[in-house]
């Protein structure tokens, strides 16, 4: 333990050596030159201790920055902003909005200030927020991004990512979801992103959304700033929703029980909400359509990967086919069955770009699960039920479903008893 301390003191008096000063020292190698081999393995013993006290969370966190320009907020009218943790040295940035639904009048967006206000206020944010998943700065987590420059953004606007009006003595909530990213974008390229060579604005869920409605625009921005030549990507992660009619049709009442497109409909109003320009051209008078993934995907300049899963959770949620542990109507499973369809063609980049290898209807297909049951993917987001809260095993998703397991033995020319294998084995 008293070696890797210190090691630990000694990368850190490297570090500030070379932060402070500009003065370099030559290497000297000649007193090892007979016997290189061993130099070289205690160079790589000193970088192996050196390693556990740079994952002792030394300064990993990322840190939460307020807007400077504080005319642009949140829901409340309280600051928006975004947590940031820099990557000396790395010209590859990664922006990721935050998702939680939408409101989308008076009475809902109340009900979400009462339940949710860190989703409308940022009163209340952390000063550090520690990354996970593709933000995480672990190698062993996050081995394709983890060196990036990482940029969290939280979402407290309440309006897919989309809005652009203030609070006002007439109005109670601001909804300026998209001017929130542009700010964002404008300040980061003050701490290096006009040097950068890739920016992925990445999300989940409404911040998938988001991506799919402000990737262009992001583009637009940096390009109207002289800095086009850094390369716009989309990443978009369980934010491709459906525009289709409901199982069982209820009133538009809350954020849960309204269908998606009359809950869009209103609060696109509601928001002053912006769509990406093509898609709105393409839409006039009906911009609402820009906000589900098939409809405004084939618009995009920028390309964009997305990720869905063919069962969404949410998607079943606003279609009122509800997870609680009790077998669904036939009729809902020939409904989820069927949107299941629409999701499958979904590729990874859009129809402007040139498509390479294998394609379908026009783009490349990358990873699309081809089983015919839902969640066979163990990849796949954990299914819940919607009472208890207690995990489903694939099984008992599957049953709830109205699968019938021998049944769907026999479509696939297996015996019954190794599918329930591999479905208990998450394969």
């Amino acid at each position: 333990m008293r070696s890797q301390g210190v090691s630990c003191l000694l990368l850190l008096f490297i570090h500030r050596e070379r932060v402070e000063g500009t003065e370099s020292f030559p290497l000297d190698f000649t007193a090892v030159e007979g016997n290189m081999d061993n130099f070289m393995v205690q160079i790589k013993n000193l970088a192996q201790s050196l390693y556990p006290c740079s994952a002792q969370k030394l300064d990993q966190d990322m840190k939460l920055n307020f807007l400077k320009n504080d005319s642009v907020t949140c829901n409340d009218g309280s600051a928006a902003g975004y947590y940031i943790k820099e990557s000396k040295g790395s010209k590859r940035w990664l922006l990721f909005l935050e998702g939680g639904w939408y409101c989308f009048n008076r009475q809902t967006c109340d009900s979400r200030y009462e339940t949710m206000r860190r989703l409308m206020s940022s009163t209340k944010w952390p000063q550090t927020r520690t990354g996970t998943g593709i933000m995480s700065p672990q190698p062993e987590e996050n081995p394709h991004w983890w060196n990036a420059n990482m940029v969290f953004i939280p979402y407290c606007s309440s309006d897919v990512w989309s809005g652009a009006t203030p609070k006002t003595n007439q109005s109670d909530y601001a909804f300026m979801g998209s001017l929130i990213i542009k700010e964002v974008v404008n300040e980061l390229l003050t701490k290096g992103l006009d040097n950068a060579k890739v920016l992925l604005l990445a999300g989940s869920s409404a911040g998938g959304t988001g991506v799919l409605l402000n990737v262009d625009r992001v583009a637009e921005q940096l390009e109207s700033l002289g800095h086009g030549g850094v390369q716009v990507r989309g990443l978009a992660d369980s934010g491709w929703f459906l525009d289709n009619k409901q199982y069982k049709i209820t009133a538009c009442l809350d954020t849960i029980s309204c269908a998606p497109t009359e809950a869009i409909k209103r609060g696109i109003r509601y928001w002053g909400g912006l769509v990406p320009e093509s898609c709105r051209q393409a839409h006039v008078g009906q911009e609402w359509n820009c906000f589900f993934g098939y409809k405004v995907f084939p618009t995009l300049k920028s390309p964009v990967f997305v990720v869905q899963w063919l069962f969404d959770e949410a998607q079943l949620t606003v279609d009122n086919i509800h997870l609680t542990g009790q077998p669904v109507h036939e009729g809902a499973e020939e409904h989820a069955a069927g949107w299941r369809c629409l999701l499958r063609p979904v590729c990874h980049m859009n129809s402007s770009q040139e498509p390479t290898g294998w394609t379908f209807m026009g783009c490349p297909l990358h990873l699309i699960d081809s089983c015919p049951w839902p969640h066979c993917n163990p990849t796949c987001p954990t299914v819940r039920d919607q009472l208890t809260g207690q995990e489903m095993s694939v099984i008992q998703f599957l049953k709830h479903m109205g699968f019938d397991v021998q049944k769907m033995a026999q479509q696939q020319g297996m015996d019954a008893r190794k599918l329930l294998g591999m479905l208990n084995n998450g394969s």
